[in-house]
């Protein structure tokens, strides 16, 4: 097995869409002026988004609705809910950081990354395997339950620590009408609606160019990895780092876990994994800016962005697709 995971491993460092993720990751830390707009940014964000909600939605249109699928929908609400906790209890004795940016980085890890999702896609599609289209749904229902739990978490500290203002409208609004939830949702609905034919007006679109489209976007995140963790080193000590490697390959036993329970398939799991692995760096910190300002956001977005998000990339897709392989998932 470990063979099969470094030949993976190697084999995905070795992909377009790693390398220029490296690119700009080496491009920002040696303080080149390389740079992507920040309308194109937007521009890459969005086309992917749309991408893979609507090939979510056609999939599912194909699959049809099942006890599979709100069994899954299921376990993504129990896992985001719950993998915060175990992130704050590992952060309490890993690190220093008080209760409320140790539950800022763990409402984090209990939410996902929809482009590390895309990501592992990819490389399922390298690999020739498929997945159940429907984990695009469960993943945009993954994006808010750790939020309240890292809510519930910070609740336990004194006021003047957190900082808390009361602001729940402001919050339930980034929550529930953040642009890459509505997006991702809306365009899993309409590919639903749609289903095989509406797909094949558009195949051309958002099927040939995705890859191309994904690595330029990496370069684009690269970049931004690369200036937070130059900017935001002082932050990183042992045990954040150590956290921010060993949380990913937990929250994977527990999409493991929860994939066994449900009875996906090899690549319905590894997709689980991966979300459970993943960390957000988008809904999260729009949530926390509003919900937790005492929070450091130097701490928790160089954590999501620039530790695990790499780790994902580089080791962890390859190690929870051999992983899924050797369970029979």
């Amino acid at each position: 097995m470990l063979e099969t995971i470094l030949g993976l491993a190697a084999q995905n460092l070795l992909s377009p869409i790693i390398l220029f993720f490296a690119l700009g990751l080496g491009a920002a830390l040696v303080r080149s002026d390389l740079s992507v707009p920040e309308a194109a940014a937007k521009a890459l964000s969005i086309y992917l988004l749309f991408a893979i909600g609507f090939k979510g939605g056609v999939s599912v249109n194909g699959h049809g609705i099942d006890a599979g699928l709100l069994l899954s929908l299921l376990a993504g609400l129990v896992l985001s809910f719950a993998i915060p906790f175990a992130a704050f209890a590992l952060l309490r004795v890993m690190t220093s950081l008080s209760t409320t940016d140790a539950a800022a980085v763990a409402g984090h890890y209990g939410s996902i990354s929809i482009v590390t999702f895309v990501a592992a896609t990819s490389v399922l599609q390298s690999q020739g395997l498929s997945s159940e289209g429907y984990l695009v749904a469960v993943a945009a229902v993954m994006e808010a339950p750790a939020i309240l739990s890292a809510l519930w978490l910070a609740a336990r500290a004194p006021a003047s620590d957190t900082g808390r203002s009361g602001g729940a409208s402001g919050l339930w609004r980034e929550i529930l009408l953040n642009g890459s939830i509505v997006l991702l949702v809306g365009s899993f609905v309409i590919g639903f609606l749609s289903g095989p034919k509406g797909l094949a007006e558009i195949e051309s679109f958002i099927v040939a160019p995705f890859k191309g489209v994904l690595c330029l976007f990496l370069l684009d995140m690269g970049l931004v990895a690369g200036r937070g963790l130059r900017s935001s080193a002082a932050h990183l000590r042992p045990g954040l780092i150590g956290f921010g490697v060993l949380m990913p390959m937990l929250g994977s036993v527990a999409g493991l876990a929860a994939a066994g329970l449900i009875g996906l398939s090899t690549g319905g799991t590894m997709l689980l994994m991966t979300l459970s692995a993943s960390a957000s760096y988008i809904a999260v910190p729009a949530a926390m800016r509003v919900a937790l300002p005492e929070a450091n956001p130097s701490i928790y977005l160089t954590m999501s962005l620039g530790i695990t998000f790499p780790f994902n990339l580089t080791v962890g897709i390859p190690l929870y697709l051999s992983i899924a392989q050797a369970t029979g998932g």
